[in-house]
């Protein structure tokens, strides 16, 4: 017989430990990414001609998806389907911003790191923003900068307003653009040029890297941009530092928020152009300013993993690496990068590339790594979708969402730490001028819409048709064969599926 305090003991050890067992886990989160990665860029995807040794070392210690995808293959929407859970097609204004756009993201809504500050975590995002910032009408750059990161569900953002290659060129800290002299104002235009600021039309002589096509305004740093802005000369980034400057805010973050939950949004300029990366790497990898731009990347991982083994915190820490869409060679600027591509294929088996409605558009790296709740080295052929980061996060941190939020992410939390192998139910692509797509069980329906077949600029397939396209992706990888005749119940299938997606709320 059980003496009365060990059966007290006893049950309150198992209701403890069935409590304990229930309760989610609130590990740290920090999603890395990167800006324009293919998914045959790295080594742990194929990549022959460059190696990634700190990307490769992420996916030998987690699980690496070769069926994730970005919801777009452009920077901004993608970006904007992420921090929302919501497809940003749903919304207007959210194609590629420009520079001095207003905030795109409402601010009466609850987006992903707004969801985990209700669940107790410190959020910060580092990097390229690119989702607008101020009100109706864009930002005074010379006051306080709301709203932005801070409204929508971070508690500390140090940011790049909008790319590399749009002016303003300069940092963003919370509310307020940094080392901004008073007595040296700054102003943006995107209609026409302001201040006496060299341009590089009217002066390629003051160039360092000559545009290829547009990119051709305000020249900063010996580079030309999209845009015109006047003032700020103490505040405005030096290209070549940009990586340093970032992982080095990213790290202080981590640091400062160790010993509490956090989530940190480390959206890297690489590989975006222009791609001038720190001398370190100029000339290394053999692939002109993209290569060398791809090593750099590989060390800003390689410091952040650093850093999470040298606070003793990485065995609590969700790191995720992917990309916000495919690849692009020649987005504007003469840097080598087509004619040093040396046999590397930045799509891997993928045809088009950025902007594209085929695959390579939006199908993307995408490693995630947990010691001890994720295995190891493995690979996961389910289909995913990054939109469903904040229903699965979510679920891992027992938070609710609310009504109206993150209404087209799915929990895909068991897929994620590699319990399953269950495909996503479909997965919605957007491309550049608007045409979706749709991928369930390995089908993929591309609805008809006019457009160029070949985007002349950046020299990438659009996938753009006036005639409707079905691929077997399961044999056809390449997207070669349109199937669309030979099986007309299946596009018809897809196209109403489709349809009634759109339709949703």
């Amino acid at each position: 017989m059980i003496a009365k305090p060990a059966l007290f003991s006893l049950f309150f050890f198992l209701s403890n430990g069935l409590h304990a067992q229930s309760t989610p886990a609130k590990p740290n989160i920090i999603l890395i990414y990167t800006d324009d990665l293919g998914y045959g860029d790295i080594s742990a995807y194929g990549a022959t001609k460059v190696h990634t040794p700190n990307i490769d070392k992420l996916a030998g210690e987690g699980l690496s998806f070769t069926n994730a995808h970005a919801s777009s293959s452009t920077c901004t929407p993608s970006r904007y389907s992420l921090l929302t859970g919501k497809y940003a097609w749903r919304q207007q204004g959210t194609g590629i911003a420009p520079g001095d756009a207003a905030l795109i993201i409402p601010t009466n809504s609850t987006t992903l790191p707004g969801m985990l500050q209700k669940a107790g975590y410190k959020t910060a995002a580092v990097g390229k923003w690119h989702l607008g910032l101020g009100p109706a009408g864009g930002p005074d750059w010379n006051g306080d900068i709301k709203p932005g990161p801070l409204e929508i569900g971070f508690n500390y953002c140090f940011i790049m307003p909008a790319t590399g290659d749009r002016v303003p060129c300069v940092y963003l800290e919370n509310h307020r653009i940094v080392n901004l002299d008073p007595a040296d104002p700054i102003q943006v235009n995107y209609k026409e040029k302001v201040g006496n600021d060299p341009t590089g039309k009217e002066n390629p002589g003051l160039l360092k890297m000559k545009p290829s096509h547009g990119h051709d305004n305000t020249i900063v740093n010996g580079v030309s941009r999209i845009g015109w802005m006047s003032g700020g000369n103490k505040a405005r980034w030096v290209d070549e530092k940009i990586s340093s400057v970032l992982t080095g805010k990213a790290i202080d973050f981590i640091n400062q928020n160790k010993n509490n939950p956090f989530f940190l949004y480390f959206a890297t300029h690489n590989i975006h152009v222009p791609r001038m990366p720190d001398s370190a790497f100029v000339g290394k990898s053999g692939l002109g300013a993209r290569g060398d731009a791809i090593l750099e990347l590989d060390w800003i991982v390689g410091r952040i993993t650093h850093t999470l083994d040298s606070l003793g915190i990485a065995d609590n820490t969700l790191l995720i690496f992917s990309s916000d869409n495919g690849p692009v060679v020649d987005d504007g600027y003469m840097d080598e990068a087509v004619k040093k591509l040396n046999g590397h294929t930045p799509g891997g088996p993928l045809r088009g590339g950025k902007y594209s409605a085929f695959d390579a558009g939006t199908r993307i790296p995408f490693i995630i790594r947990w010691p001890g709740k994720i295995d190891a080295g493995k690979k996961s052929d389910a289909l995913i979708s990054q939109l469903d980061l904040y229903a699965s996060f979510a679920k891992l941190t027992g938070t609710k969402i609310g009504n109206n939020n993150a209404p087209d992410s799915f929990d895909e939390l068991n897929v994620l730490l590699g319990k399953s192998s269950k495909n996503r139910q479909y997965v919605i692509e957007h491309a550049v001028n608007g045409t979706l797509s749709i991928i369930k069980d390995n089908w993929k329906y591309i609805e008809p819409h006019a457009g160029d077949a070949l985007m002349k600029n950046t020299n990438i397939e659009s996938g753009f048709s006036l005639q409707p396209q079905l691929y077997d992706l399961s044999k056809d990888i390449k997207e070669q064969t349109n199937l669309a005749e030979k099986y007309p119940a299946k596009a018809k299938e897809l196209a109403a599926l489709l349809e009634s997606v759109k339709k949703e709320p």
